[in-house]
């Protein structure tokens, strides 16, 4: 189980939208946190909303698809911290939205560098970190996206690498059991942050209609990641979607 006077989470993207809200809500409920993400900036402007939580957040510029950066990032958690308990998979990134046969190499590899080489990166160092500290184990939560289950039109790279997250969850969640190491997926749909707000607006449906789509508060979210993590480690939340209730990813739409 995790440390009863001290839980400590890594949390990914963790600059804007999600991972700000995932990160201020987990220091809101008493965690220590370490703020990811590529811009040092963002970063501490994301922790200074905080207010009195700061000074339980950690700021560490991190790339997540360099695998330096990425041990650097346990290293000074840990250094700070003392243990991990809980890594939050967020950090994602789109590639522009062209048809599939004019996308670029870069532009494919960039997606993956980040949505699954990224986690996969993160996962091992969690590996390393939780099998070897006491008490041992830990959490990994993935955000999978509702691109896990159904994509988007021209969103090939991004729908890729979440359905491959499903799979990285599935192996992670069944190789962890031996190290009391859990991990779980949330998929999320039209939570109202500044990369979603455009779908208020309107954006392509599957029939070539450009259509305004419903959003949900980030909040919902981040209280779902709070209680993901929150379950002691002999109890795991595998998968779970929350959603705006009207967007149209159920039925036809």
């Amino acid at each position: 189980m995790t440390s009863p006077d001290k839980r400590v989470a890594i949390i990914t993207g963790a600059s804007a939208g999600i991972g700000k809200a995932s990160a201020i809500a987990l220091l809101e409920a008493g965690w220590h946190v370490a703020f990811a993400g590529r811009r040092a900036d963002m970063l501490d402007k994301a922790i200074a909303e905080a207010g009195e939580h700061r000074d339980r957040a950690l700021a560490v510029p991190t790339d997540v698809g360099k695998p330096e950066e990425v041990r650097r990032l346990f290293e000074k958690t840990v250094a700070a911290f003392g243990r991990v308990d809980l890594l939050f998979n967020n950090a994602g990134i789109n590639a522009p939205g062209i048809p599939l046969e004019d996308l670029e190499v870069a532009q494919w590899k960039s997606v993956v560098d980040v949505n699954l080489t990224g986690p996969f990166l993160c996962t091992q160092e969690a590996f390393r970190v939780m099998k070897s500290q006491t008490p041992r184990g830990g959490r990994i939560i993935n955000n999978g996206s509702i691109s896990a289950h159904a994509p988007r039109p021209n969103s090939a790279p991004y729908t890729a690498t979440k359905h491959a997250i499903t799979g990285l969850t599935k192996a992670t969640s069944l190789d962890g059991r031996k190290y009391d190491i859990a991990c779980g997926q949330i998929d999320i749909g039209n939570a109202a942050t500044e990369m979603a707000s455009r779908m208020a607006q309107g954006v392509p449906q599957a029939d070539g209609r450009i259509a305004p789509e419903p959003l949900m508060d980030v909040r919902h979210v981040a209280e779902t990641i709070v209680y993901m993590a929150g379950m002691p480690l002999d109890a795991n939340v595998q998968f779970v979607t929350v959603m705006a209730t009207k967007m149209p990813f159920v039925g036809r739409g």
